[in-house]
């Protein structure tokens, strides 16, 4: 090796001989983020890791298919092993400094006793290399956790590329250039139309399109999980496949998008459609404010935690059909990157409805496995993480749901809409009647005694909605029982129902505690709120299957040291 000599311009004379590089893959390639605001006017893109993300991230995009080096990745201990170094590339768009940061999450308490990788990464797109043998670990190190890049500014955007570089005795596969997705291509065009699962009875949708043609007032509603929120989508306000969709309404009927066509979302990461029941009037109708024209329906692949199989979702499809403005509903099943969604479960309810399905699923995996020229686009180009659609699988999915409404809008309408009401629901229609009732609701059916949980908890689950960029909190009205709190009576509650949910606040914050639901003094509900292991919003079923009648209802925090939130109710009358 030659030492740096200084030229006479400040300019190496002799420069080291370069440093070979080591075997690596990518978990982020070309990446395009955006940092979501924060109060104090930077910006943060978090991406999450855990629960399978990294493993998928090396599969997808760094093209790892021995499962044995793909199981190093499950523990910090075992990345240790597997990868020397990080190489980190931001190319951001003012082209200022941005900090980067590889948490793991800790064994005692996950966000704040693992280690923090660190490093302030140039925004030219020089790669920054960080040998993992300089980071100080620390022993309470369990999973890799989630990797955050720190901005200047809310709202600044940039591309990312993250890669392991990998220790000796490990190899890696050449990285492929990825061809552009060619959206204007015939075989793009046969991709989009096999997303068609049915047409569906048209009158209410070409209801809408008429009316926004004439220039009335028509909004479509869009509700379901985090991709609905917009994950994945950069930005996640214009660029998810709700807004997209929008979009193409407002093309259709040739309507400006801020004319009299109106947008609302309401997706809220890792929710299923059990808490839908218990947040339409809320976070669709905004309390009577708004009543929806079409209404879109994404839980595919958010239900498998759904305790009753699919009448969740049964009774959402009724609720909202039956509901405020008669709206055109549009199923659309999503799909994570293992080719996996609920759709056997849940499109049985669309075809007894003859509703409008559209079927990404159906759309895209049998091409995954296609190569050259007859693949259209490849897993790494549609998924931003194991769950999330990138900007392009956002934009399929939306122009799914666009072929189906100029397919409406082309035929001729059906001759009646469907009485749902007729139709025996073909999973369960028991809970089609839930209203929410939190600490701001009025209700002559229902009276409260918050005992202990007189506080409101202000670290709760918070989303971007409708198109903003900034974060709005969910479920403000609600009782917490604060562990500091020497009084340790429980919140009871007397309602006259016939089935009921509670909406409980999910946490990983080890000062958070369990607590016992009781009704009519019989124990029926112990809740941990640690299992999901995140800052989360959870309805389960308190009772069912009962007549309508007054019932006693008590929460009882197991531990009075510990805190523990209501969040709300969902009240079935």
């Amino acid at each position: 090796m030659t030492e740096v000599v200084k030229g006479g311009n400040g300019g190496p004379k002799a420069p080291k001989d370069p440093t070979k590089k080591r075997p690596g893959f990518c978990i982020m390639r070309n990446k395009r983020i955006s940092a979501s605001p924060q109060p104090d006017g930077t910006g943060v893109c978090f991406i999450f890791e855990s629960d399978g993300r990294l493993l998928d991230s090396a599969r997808l995009v760094g093209g790892i298919t021995d499962e044995s080096v793909i199981d190093l990745l499950k523990t910090v201990e075992s990345m240790k092993k597997l990868v020397h170094s990080i190489g980190v590339t931001i190319e951001s768009d003012d082209g200022e400094d941005v900090k980067f940061v590889f948490q793991m999450y800790g064994k005692t308490n996950p966000y704040v006793s693992g280690t923090s990788i660190e490093a302030t990464v140039s925004g030219d797109g020089m790669e920054k290399v960080i040998p993992l043998s300089e980071v100080n670990w620390s022993d309470d190190d369990n999973i890799p956790g989630q990797i955050r890049f720190h901005f200047k500014k809310g709202g600044d955007f940039g591309n990312v590329t993250v890669r392991f570089y990998l220790n000796d005795g490990f190899s890696a596969p050449a990285e492929e250039d990825e061809t552009p997705v060619r959206f204007d291509s015939p075989q793009y065009r046969a991709m989009i139309e096999k997303s068609l699962m049915n047409k569906g009875n048209n009158v209410r949708i070409k209801r809408a399109l008429e009316k926004a043609r004439k220039g009335e007032d028509v909004t479509i509603g869009f509700i379901g999980g985090s991709i609905t929120q917009g994950a994945g989508a950069v930005p996640i306000n214009t660029e998810c496949y709700a807004y997209k969709t929008f979009q193409g309404f407002c093309d259709i009927v040739g309507r400006g998008y801020e004319d009299n066509v109106h947008f609302v979302k309401g997706g809220i990461g890792g929710t299923p459609s059990e808490l839908g029941l218990c947040r339409y009037e809320r976070d669709i109708l905004r309390n009577g404010k708004v009543t929806p024209d079409v209404v879109v329906v994404e839980f595919a692949v958010n239900d498998e935690g759904d305790e009753t199989k699919g009448e969740c979702y049964d009774s959402l499809v009724r609720k909202i059909y039956n509901g405020p403005g008669s709206p055109a509903v549009i199923l659309i099943f999503a799909v994570f990157s293992n080719d996996w969604n609920l759709q056997d479960r849940l499109s049985p309810v669309g075809f007894a409805y003859d509703l409008s399905m559209v079927s990404t699923l159906n759309s895209v995996v049998d091409q995954f496995a296609l190569k050259g020229n007859d693949r259209v686009v490849k897993k790494s180009q549609f998924f931003y993480d194991c769950y999330h659609p990138t900007n392009i699988g956002h934009r399929i999915m939306a122009d799914g749901i666009i072929n189906l409404l100029k397919i409406a809008d082309a035929e001729p309408c059906d001759d009646d809409e469907v009485n749902i009401s007729s139709i025996k629901p073909p999973i369960g229609g028991e809970f089609e009647s839930t209203l929410l009732y939190d600490r701001a609701s009025e209700a002559d059916y229902v009276s409260v005694d918050a005992g202990s949980f007189v506080d409101t908890d202000e670290v709760i689950q918070a989303v971007e909605m409708d198109l903003d960029v900034t974060h709005t909190k969910v479920y403000v009205n609600n009782w917490m029982h604060k562990g500091s709190n020497p009084d340790s009576t429980p919140f009871s509650m007397d309602v006259e129902s016939s089935a009921l949910f509670i909406v409980v606040k999910d946490s990983a914050d080890p000062a958070d505690g369990t607590a016992s639901v009781f009704v009519d003094g019989e124990k029926v509900l112990d809740y941990d709120p640690h299992v999901v292991g995140w800052c989360h919003s959870n309805a389960v079923i308190v009772f069912r299957g009962g007549e309508l009648k007054k019932r006693h209802i008590e929460v009882v925090a197991d531990d009075p040291t510990k805190n523990f939130t209501i969040l709300g109710f969902g009240i079935v009358r």
